[in-house]
C-alpha cells in the first residue's frame, strides 16, 4: 500500500476530445506503459474492450494507478458518449478532481457541457486542457472564450500555444515565463526550456498580466507586489492558483497536442499542484440507515469502515469486479465487510490495484483510495459497504430513465439460461440498462439510453457471453399520464378457499405536473381505516403506476388520493384493499382522460456551414423544432428537439447530407403528448 500523497481524478470531454489518447500519454511518461497506445489503430490500453478498439471509443470508466513526482494517482477515464452518461455519472461521483479536455477545433461541444454541469452538481474541482492544438481550425483563444461564455466559468490560462496547426511546436509556460518543447526523438520524454523568442514576448507579456491581475483578486500578498513592481514568487503564485481551484473560483488552463506528445507533463504536473487530495475533497454526506439523519463522514484511514460500490464489471475468470472507493477506515484482504444497502455481510477474497484490464494484488485498502474486490456476490452499482458498528449510506446515485427498447429472443432452449445469466450480469453492470418480460407476448424487452447504448449490450451480449439470440428493431419506450381530473369508487368482492374477501375505496386521479413523479395522497384517517389497510392500499395503487392506463407503459405525474374507503371487520384484507387500489387506480385514470407520452430528444448538430441548409430543413421534416443556430469558425452549431422516434437512423442520413462531416449529439429532454396514438 502506497504512503505516497494521492489524487483521484476523473478525465472527462465530449466525444473525440482526446481523452484516451492524452490517457496514453500519462501512462507512457508516469512509466506505467512501455509503449504509446493509439485509439486510431485500436491498441489503445485503456480501451480494451473489444468494441472500444473497433469503434475507437471509450465505453466503460476504465481505472487504473500510476505514480508522478512521488504522488500516487487514481485516474478513470470516462466516456465522452452521451449514450454512457451513467458511466460518467458513476465515475464523478467518487472522484476528488478532474481534468476537462476541450478540442481546440471544436471547442466547448455538447457532451462536454453536459459533463460539465455533472461535475458541477458534485462540486468538483477542476483543470482544462485544451488539446489538438495541431488540428487544421485549432483557434487556443476561442476555445477561452467558449469556457468563459457557455460554461459560465472563469479560465486562468497558465500555458499559451507557440504556433497553431501545422506551425504548433510547444508551449510558453506563464508562471516561469519559458518556452517549453518536446524533444520528437524521445516521444517528447524530453522537454527542452528556454527563453522566450522575440515573436512571442508581447503575447507573453500580455497573458503574464492577465494571470497575476485575475489571481490578485484573490490575495492581497500578489496585489501589493504587482502593484509595486516586484517579482512574484512562484510558490505564492501556485498557492494561490491552487486555494481558488479548490473552491472553484478558478479554472486552469493547460494547453498541448497529445498526439503529437506536446504538453502533457505539465497537465501531470497541474494534477500535482492544483486538485485536492482526497483529504481535501468536499466533505462526503451521509444518511444513518436507523433513521435516516444526516451525517458528515470524515476522511479519516483510522474511522470506521465505509466505502461505495461506483462500477461493477464482469470478468471472465475472476467473476465480478466491484470497483469502489473507500471514504473512511480501512479494508483488507480475506476480512468480511458488511453490505449497509443490502444489510448482509460480503467476503472480500481479493483486493486489486487497476491497471485497465490489468491488475495487481494488494492486501488493504485505506480511506481516500480507490481499487476492486473481488468476492462480493450481492453488490450492485450505488450500494455503501462498510462496518456493522456504523451503519450509514453514502448518497445514492440517480440515473436518467431508459427511453429506447428491443425485444430479444434466444435462438434455442440451450441458450435461454445462457441469456438470462448475460442480463442479470450486464444489469448488475450498468443501472441504466433494464430488463422486462412483455406479459402478453413473453418477449424479453431489454431498454437503454440510445441506440449505440443497446447496439453495443446486444453485441456483448452475443461475443462476449456466446448467446445466440434474435434482436428486433430498436422502439420507443413510452410513458403514460392524465389530462384531467376524475373521481371513482371501487368495490372490491372475491371468494379467496371460500372466503369472502371485501374492499372499498374512493380515489381521485388528477395531473401532477410536469416531472413532479407520481404522488399518493391518504385522506382517511386511522381511525376509519386500520393502517395495515391503508397501506395496503397505497401499495395497490404505486404498483398500478409501473402497468401503465391504456398501452402498458410506465405512467408518470399523477397525482391519486385516497378520500374514503369502507372496510368490514369480518370480511376485509389487505390482499383485498391491495387489489382495490390497483383496480380503482385503473378506473379512475381511464375516466382522467389519459394520454400517452413520447421522448422528446435534445439533438445537437455540428455541420459545415455549407450544408446547414439542408440540415435545418431535414431535422424539421422529422418533426424538429430548432431551438437556436450558433457559428463557429468552421461549423455551425444547431440545437432542436425531436421526437425520439423520429431519430432513428439519423446518422446515416447526416453523414450523407453534409459528406461524412456532419456530427450530432442527443440526449433524453422531457416527456411530450404524442398525437395520434401509437
Amino acid at each position: 500500500m502506497s504512503s505516497k500523497p494521492m489524487r483521484n481524478i476523473g478525465i472527462m470531454a465530449h466525444i473525440d476530445a482526446g481523452k484516451t489518447t492524452t490517457t496514453e500519454r500519462i501512462l507512457y511518461y508516469t512509466g506505467k506503459s512501455h509503449r504509446i497506445g493509439e485509439v486510431d489503430n485500436g491498441e489503445a490500453t485503456m480501451d480494451w474492450m473489444e468494441q472500444e478498439q473497433d469503434r475507437g471509443i471509450t465505453i466503460t470508466s476504465a481505472a487504473t494507478t500510476c505514480y508522478w513526482k512521488e504522488h500516487h494517482i487514481n485516474i478513470i477515464d470516462t466516456p465522452g458518449h452521451v449514450d454512457f452518461t451513467a458511466e460518467v455519472e458513476r465515475a464523478l461521483r467518487v472522484l476528488d478532481g478532474a481534468i476537462a479536455i476541450f478540442c481546440a477545433v471544436g471547442g466547448v461541444e455538447p457532451q462536454s457541457e453536459t459533463v460539465w454541469h455533472q461535475a458541477d452538481h458534485y462540486n468538483i474541482p477542476r483543470i482544462a486542457f485544451v488539446n489538438k492544438m495541431d488540428r487544421l481550425g485549432a483557434d487556443f483563444f476561442e476555445v477561452i472564450k467558449e469556457i468563459e461564455g457557455k460554461l459560465q466559468a472563469n479560465p486562468l490560462v497558465l500555458y499559451l500555444p507557440i504556433g497553431s496547426e501545422n506551425d504548433f511546436t510547444g508551449i510558453i509556460d506563464l508562471i516561469k515565463m519559458k518556452e517549453l518543447h518536446f524533444e520528437i526523438n524521445s516521444k517528447g520524454s524530453e522537454i527542452i526550456e528556454s527563453d522566450i523568442s522575440s515573436d512571442y514576448t508581447d503575447s507573453a507579456d500580455e497573458w503574464r498580466e492577465k494571470l497575476l491581475d485575475k489571481i490578485s483578486a484573490y490575495s492581497e500578498d500578489i496585489t501589493d507586489l504587482f502593484l509595486e513592481g516586484n517579482d512574484i514568487p512562484v510558490k505564492l503564485i501556485k498557492e494561490t492558483i491552487r486555494v481558488n481551484t479548490l473552491n472553484r473560483n478558478l479554472i486552469p488552463v493547460f494547453v498541448g497536442a497529445s498526439l503529437k506528445n506536446i504538453g502533457v507533463q505539465p497537465l501531470l504536473d497541474g494534477v500535482i499542484d492544483f486538485l485536492p487530495s482526497p483529504f481535501e475533497g468536499n466533505p462526503i454526506i451521509g444518511h444513518k440507515k436507523k433513521d435516516n439523519s444526516e451525517i458528515t463522514v470524515p476522511h479519516d484511514k483510522k474511522g470506521p469502515a465505509l466505502g461505495l460500490v461506483f462500477k461493477i464489471q464482469s470478468d471472465k475468470e475472476a467473476g465480478a469486479l466491484s470497483f469502489i472507493r473507500v471514504y473512511s477506515g480501512t479494508i483488507k484482504k480475506g476480512s468480511a465487510i458488511l453490505n449497509i444497502t443490502k444489510h448482509k455481510r460480503e467476503r472480500i477474497n481479493r483486493l486489486l490495484r487497476m491497471h485497465s484490464n490489468r491488475y495487481e494484488s494488494i492486501d488493504q485498502l485505506h480511506a481516500g483510495d480507490i481499487a476492486v474486490v473481488v468476492g462480493f456476490k450481492i453488490a450492485q452499482t450505488g450500494d455503501t459497504i462498510g462496518s456493522e458498528g456504523y451503519q450509514v449510506l453514502l448518497e445514492d446515485m440517480d440515473f436518467p430513465e431508459p427511453v429506447i427498447s428491443v425485444a430479444i429472443e434466444p435462438k434455442s432452449i440451450s441458450d435461454q439460461d445462457k441469456l438470462i445469466k448475460a442480463l442479470e450480469s450486464l444489469k448488475r453492470e450498468d443501472p441504466t440498462f433494464t430488463v422486462k418480460e412483455n406479459e402478453e407476448t413473453g418477449q424479453l424487452i431489454i431498454s437503454g439510453m440510445g441506440e449505440l447504448h443497446l447496439d453495443v449490450l446486444v453485441k456483448r451480449i452475443i461475443s462476449e457471453f456466446k448467446v445466440e439470440a434474435n434482436v428486433g428493431k430498436p422502439q420507443v419506450t413510452y410513458r403514460e399520464s392524465i389530462s384531467t381530473e376524475a373521481l371513482h369508487t371501487e368495490k372490491f368482492h372475491k371468494l379467496v378457499a371460500g372466503k369472502e374477501n371485501t374492499a372499498e375505496v374512493s380515489l381521485k386521479a388528477e395531473p401532477a405536473g410536469k416531472g413532479a413523479g407520481n404522488i399518493i395522497i391518504c385522506e382517511v384517517s386511522e381511525s376509519k381505516l386500520p393502517r395495515e389497510f391503508r397501506d395496503a392500499a397505497e401499495r395497490g395503487i404505486k404498483n398500478a403506476f409501473s402497468s401503465g392506463i391504456m398501452y402498458g407503459y410506465q405512467s408518470i405525474d399523477i397525482k391519486v388520493t385516497l378520500t374514503d374507503a369502507v372496510y368490514d371487520q369480518q370480511t376485509s384484507s389487505a390482499l383485498a384493499f391491495e387489489a382495490a387500489g390497483a383496480l380503482g387506480f385503473d378506473a379512475t385514470c381511464r375516466k382522467a382522460g389519459p394520454v400517452l407520452l413520447e421522448p422528446i430528444m435534445n439533438v445537437d448538430i455540428l455541420t459545415p456551414k455549407e450544408f446547414v441548409g439542408e440540415v435545418i430543413s431535414h431535422i424539421t421534416t422529422r418533426k424538429g423544432l430548432i431551438g437556436s443556430l450558433e457559428s463557429k469558425p468552421s461549423v455551425e452549431h444547431i440545437k432542436a428537439e425531436v421526437p425520439l422516434v423520429n431519430m432513428f437512423g439519423y446518422s446515416t442520413a447526416l453523414r450523407s447530407l453534409t459528406q461524412g462531416r456532419g456530427t450530432f449529439a442527443m440526449e433524453f429532454s422531457h416527456f411530450a403528448k404524442k398525437e395520434g396514438g401509437i
